[in-house]
């Protein structure tokens, strides 16, 4: 066994397991933003359902040239900045998906490299304070495939949504929400509960 090399090993699992701290922080408040223009979502998918039900022709509106038109200019709009503003988000859980890839990716390149060095002793021992190095190194396996795996189910779902697909602009919010995970989210809390003391100690 090379003692340095399960040191430099320690270390980089223990800058992962601060990055996926960082990382949970901004995904969930990413998250939370979300929630607001999912509701906006639903109010101007009714509205389009409400004007698409009426017939402006057949009400007092009438007098009004233009109105059905400027009504759907209007709610087009609408809809494009919602849209936009959930686009930007979306950015920002990519940005989460590729620092926590990117982090797990430079752990497991470090452990390949040093797998000479690294008895299967040294990586499944435990201690008071630390996790096994082998239990470390899946939970940020865990991680990284839970966020790759939702971002990728949210971005799939806001590429297909179109101002002019109505059912599925009405569905949307229901569908954004059933991609919630709270077993998944707990399991990478109880994570870095379970790694709190080796991140402290040096």
């Amino acid at each position: 066994m090379s003692k340095p090399a399960l040191l430099s090993l320690q270390q980089a699992l223990r800058k992962s397991f601060q990055s996926l701290e960082n990382n949970q922080k901004v995904w969930n408040r990413v998250l939370s933003e979300c929630s607001p223009l999912m509701v906006s979502l639903g109010n101007l998918a009714e509205q389009w359902r409400a004007l698409s039900n009426v017939q402006l022709s057949n009400t007092p509106l009438r007098d009004f040239p233009d109105l059905e038109e400027r009504l759907r200019f209007k709610l087009l709009q609408a809809t494009d900045t919602v849209l936009g503003k959930l686009n930007d988000k979306i950015s920002a859980l990519q940005s989460v998906r590729d620092a926590t890839s990117n982090q797990v990716s430079a752990v497991f390149q470090l452990y390949e490299q040093n797998t000479d060095s690294l008895d299967l002793l040294t990586v499944t021992e435990r201690s008071a304070t630390a996790p096994s190095a082998a239990d470390m190194l899946e939970w940020l396996q865990d991680a990284e495939r839970y966020y790759r795996q939702q971002f990728l189910r949210r971005k799939t779902l806001l590429q297909m949504l179109r101002a002019e697909d109505l059912s599925l602009l009405e569905s949307t919010p229901m569908r954004w929400k059933s991609m919630e995970t709270p077993s998944a989210e707990d399991r990478i809390t109880d994570t870095l509960c379970k790694v709190s003391f080796f991140m402290e100690s040096q």
